[in-house]
């Protein structure tokens, strides 16, 4: 069996994993959509941040997509272990945004994977 045909290790694929883990429920794919462009999906108020620097409030993803505070919660948080978000804390809230760089590795890692030169257009600017 040669390197190529070495099946990868669990350790190996593991970044991979937990991407595609958080991405394998449809609310969390859709926040992560409405992310690429928070000024067309949520409240801008640029008195108190820029979405796309700082991010947009739990508070408007959580009216959006009208869930429980808590499930918004745990479903960010699932995102930012994936390292598909990141947070940043405005006083008392917490402000997400994409972490395009990491999305940028999914998308090339996904295609390496998958043998393919064009990237999904679903996660892509």
């Amino acid at each position: 069996m040669t390197t190529h045909d070495t099946p990868p290790t669990t350790g190996d694929l593991a970044p991979l994993l937990e991407c595609l883990k958080a991405l394998a429920n449809p609310v969390r794919l859709q926040v992560l959509q409405w992310l690429r462009e928070p000024e067309e999906h949520f409240p801008v108020e640029p008195a108190v941040t820029d979405p796309r620097k700082v991010g947009v409030c739990v508070s408007h993803i959580q009216a959006k997509t009208g869930l429980a505070q808590s499930t918004v919660s745990a479903y960010m948080a699932a995102l930012e272990r994936a390292g598909l978000v990141r947070s940043t804390r405005v006083g008392k809230w917490t402000h997400y945004r994409r972490d395009e760089e990491r999305i940028a590795w999914l998308v090339e890692e996904l295609g390496r994977r998958a043998g393919q030169t064009q990237a999904p257009e679903l996660l892509v600017q």
